[in-house]
């Protein structure tokens, strides 16, 4: 799941980014339309890119405090957490070997 939403992000990194070149380009075009979706798509990247910076914030918080009760974890629980890992090595060693 984190990398499907690291991959969101530097998607809706670029899809600004290609806006804003957008915008750049248009600069110069004239006529009350363009000005009017001009000032609709910068109201949009703005609040865009609010969005994304908070949802950067969320991830980065929520990744930190997974890491930590992880980390916790596995300080109380160390045979148990050996016993996981090797587990989930089993599992993953025997998938990939079906292939």
């Amino acid at each position: 799941m984190e990398a499907t939403t690291e991959k969101l992000v530097a998607d809706l990194k670029t899809l600004i980014g290609d806006a804003e070149d957008l915008l750049k380009a248009t600069a110069n075009q004239a006529g009350e339309q363009v000005s009017a979706l001009r000032r609709r798509v910068e109201k949009t990247l703005k609040e865009g890119k609010e969005t994304l910076a908070d949802a950067e914030d969320v991830i980065l918080d929520t990744t930190k405090d997974v890491a930590e009760a992880a980390s916790a974890y596995v300080q109380k629980n160390p045979l148990s957490a050996v016993g996981i890992a090797a587990g989930v090595g089993l599992v993953l060693g025997l998938l990939l070997r079906r292939d």
